[in-house]
């Protein structure tokens, strides 16, 4: 159980960072538009559609990495309040009954979308550049079979949970510049006063 907990924490978080780097490319490509739009006066018929084509993967592979660090929206303001036990109860039941059937809704509507959408080699409609999209639909079958395998590392995380009265959390692998940047706050001051004595 443990190993298959790491083995999906692991997978979501190379995926989730693997395209996060769709930001950069989506800054730049909004960056160009913005020149040639406003610089040169030529506007290009395709930085929309990559724009929404980036964000759109960018969203939808993230899910299960921020899903495995917990950052999904819930009601914390009563769940904080309850044992450990009773919050993995209550999320055990939780992905049984409404998680596991979305996620498997996406991933099976997902594919019907996507193989139609390759069958007839599908082009975007919002602008006249006609930027094929087809292969982009299958992020949604992506996304939906990576949202499925951390689910079942979550449900896992619940058993865990109700066993042994803890959570076991994901390795922390990112810290927020904040954290970092009061830390170095705090190391200096410590230095300071090091100094003075």
């Amino acid at each position: 159980m443990l190993s298959f907990i790491r083995f999906a924490d692991n997978l979501s978080a190379w995926v989730g960072k693997s395209f996060a780097w769709l930001i950069i490319v989506m800054a730049f490509g909004v960056g160009y538009e913005v020149f040639v739009r406003y610089v040169l006066n030529s506007p290009t018929s395709w930085a929309l559609d990559v724009s929404f084509i980036m964000y759109g993967t960018l969203f939808m592979m993230g899910g299960a990495y921020t899903l495995s660090k917990n950052g999904h929206v819930r009601g914390d303001f009563i769940y904080r309040t309850w044992k450990p036990t009773t919050q993995a109860k209550v999320d055990l039941t939780l992905y049984i009954l409404f998680f596991f059937p979305g996620v498997l809704a996406l991933i099976l509507s997902g594919w019907k979308y996507a193989s139609r959408s390759w069958g007839y080699g599908e082009v975007s409609v919002n602008s006249p550049a006609g930027i094929p999209i087809y292969q982009f639909k299958m992020v949604m079958v992506a996304a939906g079979i990576l949202l499925l395998i951390q689910g079942i590392a979550q449900v896992m995380r619940c058993i865990y949970c109700i066993k042994n009265g803890n959570w076991l959390n994901a390795e922390d692998d990112i810290e927020e510049t904040e954290v970092i940047l009061m830390r170095a706050a705090e190391n200096s001051e410590d230095l300071s006063s090091i100094k003075d004595r």
